[in-house]
């Protein structure tokens, strides 16, 4: 393939021309913080693209329970994996530092601690921090003081399915150089493509506010067409036949690259498949529900499409909780296409097992 052929290909994917010879020389030394769902995969395509076979050292990983980091070591091997003591390690020998985190308290504490350590950071701290605007000022101010440390907001759009093939959608916004550095580690291995989002930090996150309102919005209108569908004598498979000959549209979210994420959505509700252990935990909804809400009251942008389903993630959770509480739940974690459970009590139906619910009465 032609130099000037990758070059456009790359330009394709990535906003910014390829970075010049760096501050540092030689390969960087990348850290990966955070080995949940996500982060483990992510973690994983990282050290797989970056590896001692093309001159990186091994990532240096740090996860609050260390068998996260046991396991990615004994899957990926030394020459791929190393595991930190500690933060102040992860922050001391790092050139770029990438946290996947759960939320505002876990967070402030892990960059408290890096900022504790740091005395020179020689290239930047990216954080992959979706909806921290409660302490997103704190964080700047930490990273800003630190000698050459700069902070990316950073999140990704996609589940664990996408992620584990490093298909991931990249949102950025900070300091311009800083991006640019980081996006050439990302892209191939963690994601696609990235989009920029110019240098306001609150920018990236926003846009990954906009991005799951519209997926979430799309779960509350599935969910009611379901229930109105039972209700009025249609079962759930003609209405999942509809989903798929109707919405096919390019997926973010699911295991199967050939389906949408509504396909995969509506095949869920049909058919009651709502582990979170394999999707995303209803948890997470609602905080991303309650971020969307917060945000619409700042700028004075109604979506009560979005309020309707905020109530109906509570009303599901609650379900679940009390199912779980009389050791009746068939999962440990509710997924949130779960939502149909408060669309289906709220018309007299079971909120978790359609096989409770009265048969559908055909008509000849």
């Amino acid at each position: 393939m032609s130099d000037l052929l990758v070059s456009a290909l790359s330009h394709s994917t990535i906003p910014y021309s390829r970075p010049g010879t760096p501050s540092s020389h030689g390969p960087k030394q990348i850290g990966f913080v955070g080995l949940g769902a996500m982060g483990y995969l992510m973690a994983q395509n990282l050290a797989n693209q970056h590896s001692s076979q093309n001159n990186f050292p091994p990532v240096l990983v740090w996860n609050r329970s260390i068998e996260k980091a046991e396991k990615l070591l004994a899957a990926l091997g030394k020459d791929k994996i190393r595991i930190a003591k500690d933060l102040a390690q992860v922050a001391l020998e790092c050139d770029v530092i990438i946290t996947n985190l759960a939320d505002d308290a876990v967070v402030k504490s892990v960059y408290e601690k890096f900022a504790e350590a740091l005395r020179v950071i020689r290239l930047s701290v990216l954080g992959n921090i979706p909806h921290i605007f409660r302490v997103l000022g704190e964080l700047d101010a930490l990273i800003s003081s630190i000698p050459h440390g700069h902070l990316i907001t950073c999140p990704v759009f996609g589940a664990p399915a996408v992620a584990a093939k490093g298909q991931l959608l990249i949102v950025m916004s900070g300091e311009y150089r800083s991006k640019k550095e980081v996006a050439y580690l990302l892209v191939p291995g963690i994601g696609k493509k990235v989009v920029d989002l110019g240098g306001n930090l609150e920018k990236a996150p926003t846009f990954k506010l906009i991005g799951n309102s519209m997926i979430l919005g799309t779960l509350e209108v599935l969910a009611e067409a379901y229930v109105l569908a039972e209700k009025s004598g249609i079962d759930a498979e003609n209405v999942h036949n509809l989903v798929q000959d109707i919405l096919p549209a390019p997926g973010l979210t699911t295991s199967n690259s050939r389906l949408s994420s509504t396909i995969a959505y509506s095949d869920k509700m049909a058919h009651d498949k709502f582990d979170g252990s394999v999707g995303f935990a209803i948890d997470g909804g609602i905080k991303d529900a309650s971020h969307i809400r917060r945000l619409t009251a700042q700028v004075n942008s109604p979506m009560p499409a979005i309020d309707v389903a905020h109530q109906h993630l509570l009303t599901a959770r609650a379900i679940h909780h009390s199912k779980k509480h009389e050791g009746k739940t068939a999962f440990e974690t509710l997924d949130w296409s779960g939502i149909i459970a408060g669309t289906r009590v709220a018309a007299g139906l079971d909120g978790l097992d359609s096989r409770k619910h009265d048969s559908v009465v055909r008509e000849d």
